[in-house]
């Protein structure tokens, strides 16, 4: 079968496309025939050695994945074979099949595409433990999303939205600003020309935002910490610009304010049950209708460097498809 794998940590130019051992269900695994894979941010740094969890060598990129499954291994009850199924392996899903842990997979219901299924997982994932678990988003708050047009910060869009928050998003361009719009956003802010801390305060009628959910970190963090309402929570979800920033602690205080961390991978290993929970929600939203998750292109396999370099540029908004 055949696979792109990352033999050196030197970034997407020096990925290669193999023919390797097909995978052998292990106990508690299944064989999965990769329909789809989806590409994050993490991607771009795990192929330059530079995330904060490193694959053994060499590994395939991309940890989402949608799939048939082919073969289950012992004492495996909760999948069986022809199930189509998502979920994430932290990384590997770049290939045409994979074995892993069935405890997590999900089903896919009728009427969901491979490709819509692959890229739920993370980025949904994360913003509904963000916005629910860890923010507490309550119906008619303002939240402002730094980096609202990845993918990321796209699914925190339709998320914050869809429970009933008024939703400000923030990106670079205009283009990508209409994208936000489209998938919901209510107010939209170019950080790339103003004041960020004042154009808060302007979309939110002086107030400041009650939740800050930031996929950006870097220059925009302090400004928007410094726009939050009174006990206004700011979610730490990742640092796409760069820089990790250091935050002022008093500014915290002066707002009776929470910085909060989001880290659903280790969530998910933590509280397995509740991550589950999340994922039918958001699968279940998904085939009801409510949610639409937007891909911005899809790759085939032979293409994978390409598709990362893409999130390297960040030219996309939306989810980033691999097929194998």
């Amino acid at each position: 079968m055949k696979a792109a794998l990352c033999k050196t940590l030197t970034g997407p130019d020096d990925i290669v496309i193999e023919d390797i051992a097909e995978p052998v269900a292990g106990p508690g695994e299944a064989v999965i025939r990769v329909k789809a894979a989806a590409l994050n941010f993490l991607d771009t740094l795990a192929v330059r050695g530079k995330y904060q969890f490193k694959p053994p060598m060499p590994f395939s990129p991309a940890s989402e994945f949608a799939g048939v499954i082919e073969s289950v291994g012992a004492g495996v009850t909760n999948v069986k074979v022809g199930d189509r199924v998502f979920g994430s392996a932290g990384h590997g899903a770049a290939r045409e099949k994979m074995a892993v842990k069935t405890e997590n997979l999900i089903i896919i219901p009728a009427g969901v595409s491979d490709e819509v299924a692959a890229g739920v997982t993370v980025t949904y994932g994360t913003a509904l433990h963000g916005l629910k678990d860890r923010g507490k988003l309550k119906k008619g708050e303002n939240v402002v999303i730094l980096g609202a047009s990845g993918g990321a910060g796209l699914a925190a869009v339709e998320l914050a939205k869809l429970m009933g928050g008024r939703v400000i998003a923030c990106a670079s361009t205009e283009e990508k600003l209409a994208v936000c719009k489209e998938r919901g956003a209510d107010g939209l802010i170019n950080y790339s020309s103003g004041d960020l801390k004042d154009d808060i305060r302007k979309h939110t009628g002086g107030n400041g935002a009650d939740i800050v959910y930031d996929c950006v970190g870097d220059k925009y963090a302090e400004p928007a910490i410094r726009a939050l309402n009174w006990d206004g929570r700011f979610l730490v979800v990742g640092f796409a610009g760069g820089q990790i920033p250091k935050i002022p602690l008093n500014l915290l205080l002066l707002k009776n304010s929470s910085l909060v961390g989001v880290f659903w991978g280790a969530h998910a290993a933590r509280d397995p049950e509740e991550n589950r929970a999340n994922l039918r929600q958001l699968i279940g939203w998904v085939a009801e209708g409510k949610l639409k998750p937007h891909i911005h292109k899809i790759f085939p396999l032979a293409q994978t460097a390409d598709a990362i370099r893409e999130l390297d540029r960040r030219a996309s908004t939306g989810k980033v498809i691999i097929k194998p």
